[in-house]
């Protein structure tokens, strides 16, 4: 085993570096706790479809606890994901300059302690879900299929990023099936918007490692659009932009969260007019940007949801 405290490549100067105990590093960094964006970014949906599921229900009395319970889940999810990515993805990871340094091909732990971990944070995410009705239950328990297979379809596919859409935004369902109990074609068109909006956010992420997995054979849509990625991302934030407005419509939504969806959409222009698929660095801090995206979005739907149940005065 090589020493615990040694860092990762691409997380550095974090609360896990500098706070954590020693001991409980490499479990930390292999969940992702130093660089918790992707737990912000398979949260949003889930508060989106939460909000909008509210309004439509036009009742919030249950909103707060539902937005906590997703919070966690989200993050202990999102820990397991990651540690079962890093288990089936070691070896080639070991191979990639910017994975190396995680914990499993580093030597930091043994992928039976990895599995022990992610077993750990399954748990805790099972006894979240236990807290909904027994059709959010079993919504939230198929969504295991896709996380299981997904670290595979990058060797299979030039579209992993598909495979992880329909992953990071099971979210958008969730909220649906906790609070109205059924998944409509509202549900479904916030679902489709979210997986054309991950396909985008996780292509800039994908441009970080795009030379190191042309040599080891991994396939992305980075690689597939290459120089096309900005036209190819106008397209996928477009697609995201017109079916969330589609699930706005047929969920009956007001004018805060059309200013939401407004914000929103500008903030995924400002990626695309902003990005330099040859910049690294640039690529990781677009990418990480779309959890304020999500969160502007997220604003507007809260805001309606509070509208429509006619809180503070608002008509209902």
């Amino acid at each position: 085993m090589s020493d615990a405290t040694t860092r990762v490549a691409d997380a550095t100067g974090n609360w896990v570096d500098t706070r954590a105990p020693s001991w409980s590093r490499p479990y930390l960094r292999l969940s992702r706790f130093d660089r918790p964006i992707g737990s912000w970014l398979l949260l949003m949906p889930c508060w989106w479809s939460a909000a909008l599921a509210a309004g439509i229900a036009r009742d919030v009395s249950q909103l707060p606890l539902v937005i906590v319970l997703f919070l966690i889940g989200a993050f202990v999810m999102r820990g397991a994901g990651c540690a079962w990515n890093d288990i089936t993805d070691r070896d080639l990871d070991a191979r990639v300059e910017r994975t190396r340094s995680r914990p499993l091909p580093a030597g930091q732990i043994s992928v039976a302690q990895a599995f022990a971990f992610l077993v750990l944070q399954a748990l805790v995410g099972l006894l979240v879900l236990l807290q909904f009705n027994w059709f959010a239950i079993m919504t939230g328990i198929a969504s295991l299929v896709i996380v299981a297979i997904y670290p595979f379809m990058k060797r299979i596919t030039w579209w992993p990023q598909v495979v992880l859409g329909l992953a990071f935004s099971w979210g958008a369902l969730m909220g649906f099936a906790v609070t109205l109990g059924r998944i409509d074609l509202t549900a479904l068109a916030l679902y489709a918007g979210s997986i054309a909006w991950v396909i985008g956010y996780d292509t800039i992420y994908a441009h970080q490692d795009t030379e190191d997995d042309a040599l080891i054979g991994i396939k992305s849509t980075a690689r597939l659009f290459g120089a096309r990625t900005h036209r190819a991302l106008s397209v996928f934030y477009s697609l995201a932009v017109v079916l969330i407005g589609v699930a706005l419509v047929l969920g009956g939504a007001r004018w805060p969260a059309w200013i939401g969806l407004l914000a929103f959409a500008a903030h995924l222009a400002w990626q695309i007019k902003r990005l330099n698929i040859a910049d690294p660095a640039l690529c990781l801090r677009i990418f990480k940007s779309n959890r304020d995206a999500g969160l502007l979005l997220f604003a507007g739907l809260l805001a309606d949801a509070v509208m429509r149940a006619g809180v503070y005065g608002f008509p209902a």
